[in-house]
């Protein structure tokens, strides 16, 4: 089902301030970078109740995403308060308060506790609060208020390109070989393959809406033959993580989970241990079509 989400551009640039909207929901969202925060501290909103996401840079490419999430009663005055400690390091800001005011300090306490937690659960953000905000104590009814009130900022962050609320993208119980269409969510899950007979590699995954899903147990190349890697500092941290750990035979490494990559490109690049065009080194798991002609049948068939 389609959603109308509104836009607006406060000084007409888009790497300025930015408002959101969705039709028929009393919310309201504000994002700005962190140089514009006097021009918006004149804006009623954010002199209101609600919730606020610090966005850091990502500290490598195709990285996790860090974010502080908080509360308070005047967000304006809070994130100025952050600004003048530089206690937090960050380039973006988002507020998410109420147009009417309705939106009460348990309220947003209430919100800060769910928004933290699904952004430890997406695996995409390195969420930066050292402790876990306390849930506020709210009626039923209004539980199920602020769980709306949730859905719809699950909606507007990742239009203003943050996607630290979507839900985890785990592998599906029953994965086969071939695509499979959710019912629900009507999104396309692509199980892929990815193969090297000169190095004996094995890797296979899982592409959704251009995320890959490495699947556990699939293998990178230890060392590679190619010095240059734009996605070298991620895969340094996989492996300080854990996540890639040598073979016994040491010739490769080993993912030790499921793991989620921003792209096909990032996921192939991580196991060849060198830069690589993602959509030409996955194929298809039950057939030798590379996910590139895949989808590019599909767009000539639209």
């Amino acid at each position: 089902m389609g959603r109308s989400v509104r836009l607006f551009l406060v000084d007409g640039n888009p790497s300025g301030i930015i408002t959101a909207e969705v039709v028929n929901w009393t919310g309201h969202a504000l994002v700005a970078p962190r140089s514009k925060l006097s021009d918006i501290l004149t804006r009623s909103e954010t002199q209101k109740t609600g919730v606020y996401f610090l966005f850091g840079e990502l500290a490598e490419l195709g990285g996790r995403r860090p974010v502080y999430i908080g509360e308070s009663d005047n967000v304006g005055r809070r994130i100025s308060q952050h600004v003048r400690s530089d206690e937090k390091d960050f380039e973006k800001f988002c507020l998410i308060t109420s147009k009417d005011l309705n939106l009460t300090k348990a309220h947003a306490r209430y919100l800060e506790n769910r928004f933290s937690i699904i952004a430890k659960e997406s695996d995409r953000a390195d969420v930066l609060n050292s402790i876990e905000p306390a849930l506020g104590i709210l009626p039923e009814s209004d539980i199920a208020d602020m769980e709306y009130f949730i859905e719809q900022v699950r909606i507007i962050l990742p239009v203003l390109g943050y996607d630290v609320l979507k839900d985890k993208f785990v592998r599906p119980i029953h994965l086969g070989k071939e695509t499979v269409r959710e019912t629900e969510s009507e999104i396309t899950l692509v199980p892929l393959k990815l193969r090297s007979s000169r190095k004996g590699l094995i890797a296979d995954a899982v592409e959704r809406e251009g995320e890959i899903l490495v699947l556990k147990d699939s293998l990178a190349d230890r060392y590679p033959d190619y010095a240059m890697n734009q996605y070298q500092p991620l895969r340094e941290r996989l492996e300080r993580e854990g996540t890639l750990v040598p073979e016994e035979n040491g010739q490769f490494l080993r993912f030790t989970k499921d793991t989620l990559f921003s792209s096909p490109s990032a996921a192939a690049a991580v196991i060849y241990g060198r830069n690589a065009n993602g959509r030409t080194s996955w194929v298809l798991a039950n057939m030798n079509k590379t996910l590139k002609a895949y989808q590019d049948e599909l767009q000539a068939a639209q």
